[in-house]
Parts: C-alpha cells; structure tokens; sequence
C-alpha cells in the first residue's frame, strides 16, 4: 500500500474520532439527566384495559390533585402516653402545610392496644422528585423530639420515594462501578497501559450518545423511562459495547500478523467481523423491540430504551472503534507487539487448541455430558416460585417504609390506609356496599375520604357523574398474597351486582392486574423471541438445523441459569422469592444476550468451514474464538453484577441471573456443547445449503505452541 493512501486513512480515522469525540461532548451531560425524566409510578405502568388503570382513571374526577397516602406512624411499646398524642397532633397540623401534601391531614389515629398513633397524608403524585422532596420534609419533621417513640414514613408515597433514592444511584454508583468493573478486566484481559484506553472510550461514547436520545423520547413522552430500564441501559450498553470491542480487536491483533500494515489489518478484521457483530446486535434488538408486544407499559418502555442502547453502541463500536485502532496502531497493544510474522492463529491460542483437540476426539461424550449436567441443574426451577414481592421484599436494605409498613401490620389491621377503592353508581352504592362487606377478608366498606377510623359513622358518599367512590379497607396487609385473594373475591362479589358497572383498583389492585399482565406477557413473548432469532439465525447461517440447535442449547441454558438462580436467591440470598416479571425479562436478556456467543462463534466456524471442511471448521472456529468469547462472557457477567449495588431485590435478581447464564453459555454451551454437536452432526449441520454436501478441503488437527 502506497504512503499517500496510508497517510490518507490516517486522516479519515482522525476525522472519525475528532467527530466522535465532538458529539460525545454534546451529548455526555444527558447521561446525568435520565433520572429527571424516569418516573416510577407503579400505576403509570399498567396496561390501558386493565381494571386498576380504569379505577386510576375514574378517581381523577373525584379529586382535583392525583395524590398517594403516606402514614406517619409513631409507636411506643410502653404504651402512647397523653404528651405524645399533644406532640403528635402538632406535627400532624405542621405536615398540612408542607408543600406536595394535600389536605386535610388526618388527625392522630389511635391502635387498638394503645401503643401506636397514624397520621395519614395525602402527599401530590404530579412529580416523583417533588414526592421524595415531600416525604424527606415529613421525615424530618416527624423525627423531631420523638422523646423515644419509633416514627417511620410508609405507605404508596413514602414506597415510592424510597425506589427514588434507589434509582438515584444509577447516575452515580452503578455508573461509576460499571466503568470499574470494565477497566479491571480490559487491564486483565490485554496486560496493556494504554490499549484498555481504546474500547472504553467507545463504550462511554456509545452510553453518551444512547442516554441523548433516550433523554430525548422521555422528556417528549415517547417512552416511559423508569429507573428499571435506566439501570439497564447502563450495564446492557457498556456489557455488549465491550463485547463488540473485545471481538474486532481481537480479530485486529490476528490481521496485524498477517498484513503489512494496520490500515489493512483493520480492513480486513471489520470485514471478518462487522457481519457477526452487526447480526449479534441486530439479533439483540430484535428480542428486545418483542417487549414491544408486552401489555405493561413499563415493558414496552424499556424494551426500546434497551434496543437504542444496542443500536447506539453498534454504530460506535463500528466506526469510532476502528478508527481509534487505526490511529493506535500495533503499538496500541504494547508491550506484546504483533508484528507481520504471518503466524498462524491456532499457535497463539494453545488452551483453546487444547480443548479443541478434546472436543475432536469426545465429541458425542462431550455433547451427551454437558446436556445432562445442565438438565440437572434445571431441576432447581422446582424452588423457583413467581410471585408479586410484598413492600418489605422489595429491598435488600431496611428502608423506611419497609420498617413503618412492619409497624402498621403489627398495631393496624393490615390494609388500613391502603384499601381497596370501588367506584359504582349511586344507586347500587348501598347494594354494593353490603357485597363488598360480606367478602371474606374485608373488614370494613365506607364512602372514600373517611379518615376518621373505623370506630366512627361514615360520611354520606360523595357523587360524581352519578357515581360514588369507597374504601373496602382489607384485615391483610396491601401487598401480602392474602390481599390479593381477598382482591379477586372482592371484585367477583361487587361484580355480581346488577347494574353497579362496579370497577376497583388500589395498591393491590395494582399488583394483581400487574402479575396478570405479566403472566400474559411471558406466555406470548417468550415464543416470539425465539421465533425471531430463529429467522435471523437461519438467514445469517443459511441452514436450518444449526439455528434450531442453537435455539436448543440456549432454552437448555436459560432452563439451567433459572434452576441454579432459584436455589441460590432462596437458600443463599435468602429472598421471599422472585417477581412476576423475573421470568420475562431475564428471557430476553438471557436468550438475546447469549445467542450472541453463539453467533460470533458460528460465523467463524461457516468462514472456515468454506475452507476446510465443517468438522476442521469446527474445532478451527473453537480455538480462534474460544479466548475472546470468553473474555467478552466475563465482562457482560461483570457488567450486570454491578446492578446489585442498587438495593432493589428485582435489579439485583436480574443482574445475578444474567451474570450466572451469560457463563453457563461462554463457558459450558459455546465452548462445548455447540462445537461438540456440530463436530458429531458434521457438515449436515448446514443443511440444506450447498455446504452440507462439501467434503473437507484440508485436514486440519489443532495444535498448540510449544
């Protein structure tokens, strides 16, 4: 290659990243602002035709303000004295005029065993921020003089401004491990002071520019951001974007011994893996774009928000990368200098020879082997139970309103506060009043907006548009499964009343519309995911059975990733259990994510089975890819561990169990089953294209160096 044409390279490359590096800064500052415009409104998520969002919708002509309770609650086991019902009432008159809180605010609610007092406030839903403001205040004031009393803040609002101050720390913390975590293992995996530099600064340009446009459809309320998805985008972008990297780089030092020169060493390592990466990433968005069929819209948000993090870092990753690469050289990767020596592949990868030879030799053992070792493991799915987590579940901290909601369960009947709220029409108010009693687990009917306790009369019902609204307050707490029976049982009886056009909704209303949506969301979705990717895989391979293989291995992967996670979250972490969505989500993640090893891994394997033969091609594709896809295995697991530094059981599920599959797949599917049953199935693992009928062209016997 002429001088001009290498100097004329070098300058496109250093316009690429003088580009990048513009928009970068442009967009970098959106990074910090996601949690402005997320929003962690549990009812906000829910499907349009569900009965809680019907009732959301009807109480909005009751009252002018959408508010949530808080319930202050102040215990004293010695008995609540008379100053501290004086102390009590005082505050009670100071939270009314707290900005956010709407009034009246109930006066001081005595417990039955006398050894607790509640204040009930009504506290403005219009802003999640101003929410964590109003609560902070309340805190505050409520922690005043306490004289030894246990005051705590609970209830929907006080719940809420806690997962706030959680899903604040994404901007922070988790961003600031996840760039740790990437580091370390890019120092490790490269033994290099300065190559490290390249595929990070890529992957912080990819998050920069995939955080503007997120920015951007949140604030326009194209997407609903909530702080589940931000954490997400934050771990998926920096995960797969170095996964990318680790691939073409690794594709470039091969080249560099090859070519003469870097220009030509990063042509020739993008042609050999921008199709495997370009389908990877292609594959991935796919799968996630599926949530777009979820009737949740908290599944649908973060299904595109996840996909434009993939497709941010795709572009990234195909343009800045290189041209970085380029500018850097083979003394990028200093002190282990490629140099042109035209050495060939297999002598620098002498375990992957190794376990490649293994495989040649045992090939129907190897594949037989590790199917029943992970089917065992998928037995653990037995321990593995769905359900809604209750308020105290929710975190792996004792947050405030965990310790308040303990506190109401052990001095109030269990849904006080939070009751169940029925909108009927005026006329059958009476009738369905008594309905509604009569269920098992109601304690108490009156009209909404009683704060007076149970022991007094309620007031005459207020009538809107010729409806009414009550209060059905439950003998359990809100979020426990007994709640939930006691809500099915509730709306089958005021249901059953003639003409009432009864609807109900409330917090646990909420949560059983919510695990229903996501039990239908699992059965549709879960089909349509492997539907799409078996497309994609049959037209990037074009075969047929490869791709059904590969589908195979990756549900026998996710089947052992959910076993091995449910007897860990249950006898190790000690979680109540795992959430209605867990299934749904750590599928798509699971199934997008690992297929990709599979992708970088096959593609490899048809390039050199065009050259040698399928079963050379096989055990050839093993040793080439076998360290890189590792590498790249162990910085995603890295990467969505880092989300259990948020004390949210969900993240924390999600993060483990990407982490415990994203290994299963590198370490026991990819690097043995996959090439194991290609090697025995032979070139007909190709059928029906014209390679299946090819005979080798070579043979081939890995090696290592000595």
């Amino acid at each position: 290659m002429s001088a001009a044409r290498r100097h004329a390279g070098s300058l496109i490359a250093f316009a690429i990243v003088l580009g990048w590096l513009v928009i970068g800064g442009v967009t970098g500052p959106f990074a910090g602002r996601l949690s402005e415009v997320a929003t962690n409104d549990n009812t906000a998520f829910l499907p349009a035709d569900a009965e809680a969002t019907r009732a959301q919708e009807l109480s909005t002509e009751f009252a002018d303000v959408q508010a949530a309770p808080a319930f202050v609650v102040y215990a004293r086991a010695a008995g609540i004295t008379d100053a501290d019902r004086e102390q009590v009432a005082a505050q009670s008159a100071r939270f009314a005029e707290v900005p956010g809180v709407i009034p009246p605010v109930s006066p001081p609610l005595p417990s039955e065993d006398g050894q607790a007092l509640q204040v009930i406030v009504q506290v403005s839903q219009a802003d999640s921020t101003e929410t964590g403001d109003t609560i902070g205040e309340l805190r505050r004031i409520a922690g005043e003089q306490t004289d030894g009393m246990t005051v705590h803040v609970a209830g929907p609002a006080g719940l809420q401004s806690d997962l706030v101050e959680v899903f604040g720390q994404i901007d922070g913390p988790l961003l600031l491990v996840t760039l740790c975590v990437v580091l370390v293992i890019l120092l490790i995996v490269y033994r290099s002071p300065s190559l490290w530099i390249i595929p990070l600064l890529s992957a912080i340009v990819s998050y920069a520019l995939a955080a503007f446009f997120v920015y951007l459809l949140a604030d326009a309320g194209a997407v609903t951001l909530n702080g589940q998805a931000q954490g997400i985008l934050t771990v998926l972008v920096f995960g797969a974007g170095t996964d990318y990297a680790l691939l073409l780089i690794a594709r470039y030092r091969e080249e560099l011994h090859l070519r003469d020169t870097p220009t030509q060493a990063v042509r020739a390592a993008w042609k050999g893996t921008a199709p495997a990466i370009i389908a990877s990433g292609g594959t991935t968005i796919a799968s996630l774009l599926c949530l777009l069929l979820s009737s949740l819209n908290s599944n649908r948000s973060t299904g595109p928000v996840a996909a434009i993090g993939i497709a941010c870092t795709l572009i990234v990753m195909l343009t800045l990368l290189p041209a970085l690469l380029l500018l850097g050289g083979r003394w990028a990767f200093w002190p282990r200098v490629p140099h042109p020596d035209r050495a060939q592949p297999e002598q620098a990868h002498s375990l992957w020879a190794r376990i490649a030879r293994g495989v040649g030799k045992r090939a129907r053992p190897v594949w037989i082997g590790t199917t029943v070792g992970l089917g065992v493991l998928v037995v653990g799915l037995t321990q593995l139970g769905a359900t809604t987590l209750g308020q105290s579940d929710l975190f792996t901290e004792r947050a405030d309103s965990v310790a308040g909601q303990e506190l109401l369960a052990r001095h109030y009947p269990g849904g006080q506060g939070s009751p169940a709220t029925i909108f009927t029409t005026e006329n059958t108010a009476e009738e369905v009043t008594r309905a509604a009693a009569g269920v098992p687990g109601v304690v108490d009917v009156r009209p909404a907006g009683s704060t007076g306790g149970q022991q007094q009369p309620a007031p005459a019902p207020q009538v809107v548009g010729g409806r009414v609204e009550l209060a059905a307050t439950f003998a359990d707490l809100p979020d426990s499964d007994a709640a939930e029976q006691t809500l099915r049982r509730l709306r089958e009886a005021v249901h059953a009343v003639p003409g009432s056009d009864a609807v109900v909704g409330g917090f646990t209303a909420t949560n059983v519309d919510t695990a229903d949506a996501s039990t239908r969301d699992r059965n549709l979705i879960i089909p349509v995911v492997l539907a799409v990717i078996l497309v994609i895989l049959t037209l990037l391979l074009r075969a047929v059975v490869a791709p059904i293989l590969l589908i195979l291995t990756v549900v026998l992967s996710y089947g052992a990733t959910l076993g091995v996670c449910a007897v860990l979250f249950k006898y190790v972490f000690g979680f109540a259990g795992v959430d209605t969505s867990f299934p749904l989500f750590a599928f798509v993640f699971l199934v997008a994510l690992g297929i990709d090893y599979n992708i970088f891994l096959m593609t490899r394997v048809r390039e050199e089975s065009v050259k040698r033969g399928t079963r050379a091609g096989v055990l050839q594709g093993l040793v080439v890819t076998g360290g890189v896809i590792t590498s790249a295995g162990i910085v995603l697991a890295a990467t969505f561990s880092a989300l259990a530094v948020l004390p949210l059981v969900v993240l924390v599920e999600l993060g483990v169990a990407v982490a415990i599959g994203v290994l299963i797949d590198t370490i026991v599917v990819r690097s043995l089953l996959v090439p194991a049953l290609a090697y025995d199935i032979g070139p007909k693992v190709w059928w029906p294209s014209a390679l299946s009928r090819q005979r080798a062209a070579v043979s081939y016997r890995p090696r290592h160096s000595r």
